[in-house]
């Protein structure tokens, strides 16, 4: 069985191999967080435009302030002003951080360095120059590409985009992810239960998993435990760029996916992983369509879509595969589980300190959504380890959606 690691690589492989041009859309920059670019962005001027000031204080030049030295403040400088007079020697102007240095300036001393009598400025120490300045075209160059295809837009990336004034992106398609559950047992949200039914919770979170992860949820619905229905609705999602199924791919009477999948010409890459929970998933591909069938518990549905899914809709979108967000944290309690298989359990890492610590929360297995939502993060024992002592360093899958 393999690892989660060599399950994610089988996936970013084969996702890899479907990776291709894809048809493209102009987004605005008020929408396209999260989306993939598909062009060059290049600055239309450099960047600063002019020397800029980083501190509130007085343009000199360093030669003059020298330690002890009194120059004449000869006006006032703030940020947006049109600045074309040059500093005369032996006097010094008033600036603003963010304003333009004036021509002839080449250091700003902080007014906290300075002591001021009506025009007159003393200042308390030696003066470098370059000082508490940013040179004319010192972050990009008129021309530059900032931003290469396949950068995907996070807040800084859009802030980068409407700096150098580009306000309409063309981006990558979404990959469209088809999502299907299955069970008899399963009815619609906004459907009151029976007594052994449950709401369809995993089609709400796989959605949800879906958007943060860059792709475009399209839900197909619920299949009954009946080989006519499942394979109907599997073909419809066949037509999508990614399948994920919730249910179905374990080893009960009803558990029909896999076989209808096999029945359709699916090949198979791996149909478990040593994993709790979500030891069952499966992955493969039918026709042009990734196929992931993930347990139905909805943590395992969680888990393995976060372990899994993403790195497919980065490839398919255009953009390099992100890695897991593990970090490393110091364990609070001391832990004891079963060896064999790499856990996931559900936890809260906090901040208190110099060193994070995360502990286990209490929990009743792959179907206790409730610990789940009190989590932020999952603690991943290895499966090589049955105990693990208080204190000892662990790594930490975050919950990228709550930290």
């Amino acid at each position: 069985m393999l690892t989660y690691e060599q399950a994610r690589q089988t996936v970013i492989e084969q996702a890899t191999k479907k990776k291709g041009p894809r048809s493209t859309t102009v987004v605005n920059i008020w929408e396209a967080l999260g989306w993939v670019l598909a062009q060059p962005i290049k600055t239309d001027r450099a960047y600063p435009p002019f020397d800029r000031a980083t501190r509130d204080g007085y343009a000199v030049r360093a030669a003059d302030a020298t330690k002890g030295a009194n120059l004449v403040c000869t006006g006032e400088i703030k940020a947006g002003d049109t600045v074309t007079t040059a500093l005369r020697p032996w006097t010094c102007t008033q600036i603003m951080t963010g304003a333009a240095v004036p021509p002839q300036a080449d250091a700003v001393v902080m007014i906290e360095h300075a002591q001021r009598e009506g025009e007159r400025v003393r200042f308390d120490r030696d003066t470098r120059a370059g000082q508490n300045i940013v040179p004319r075209g010192s972050e990009a160059q008129a021309g530059q590409t900032i931003l290469a295809p396949g950068s995907r837009l996070g807040y800084a990336e859009l802030a980068l985009a409407s700096q150098v004034g580009q306000t309409d992106l063309v981006c990558s398609a979404k990959p469209r992810v088809a999502i299907l559950s299955t069970g008899d047992e399963v009815v619609l949200v906004g459907h009151k239960p029976g007594p052994f039914q449950i709401r369809n919770s995993n089609s709400v979170s796989l959605a949800a998993q879906t958007r943060m992860a860059g792709g475009e949820p399209i839900l197909v619905g619920n299949a009954a435990d009946r080989v006519e229905d499942l394979r109907a609705k599997i073909q419809r999602g066949l037509e999508e760029d990614v399948l994920l199924l919730s249910g179905g791919v374990s080893m009960g009477k009803y558990d029909l996916v896999e076989t209808v999948l096999k029945d359709l010409g699916a090949e198979f890459y791996f149909d478990g992983v040593a994993i709790r929970p979500g030891k069952p998933v499966v992955f493969a591909r039918c026709g042009s369509t990734l196929v992931f069938g993930l347990p139905g518990n909805p943590v395992s549905t969680m888990v393995t879509f976060e372990l899994f899914v993403p790195p497919s809709l980065d490839l398919l979108a255009g953009a390099e595969a992100r890695p897991l967000p593990l970090v490393r944290a110091q364990l609070a309690e001391a832990l004891k589980e079963k060896p064999g298989l790499t856990h996931f359990l559900p936890a809260r890492v906090e901040w208190q300190g110099p060193t994070p610590e995360v502990k286990a929360l209490p929990w009743q297995g792959s179907g206790d959504v409730a610990a789940l939502a009190r989590a932020n993060c999952f603690l991943v024992v290895p499966a090589d380890r049955e105990e693990i002592p208080r204190g000892e360093p662990v790594s930490i899958l975050l919950r990228k959606d709550v930290v």
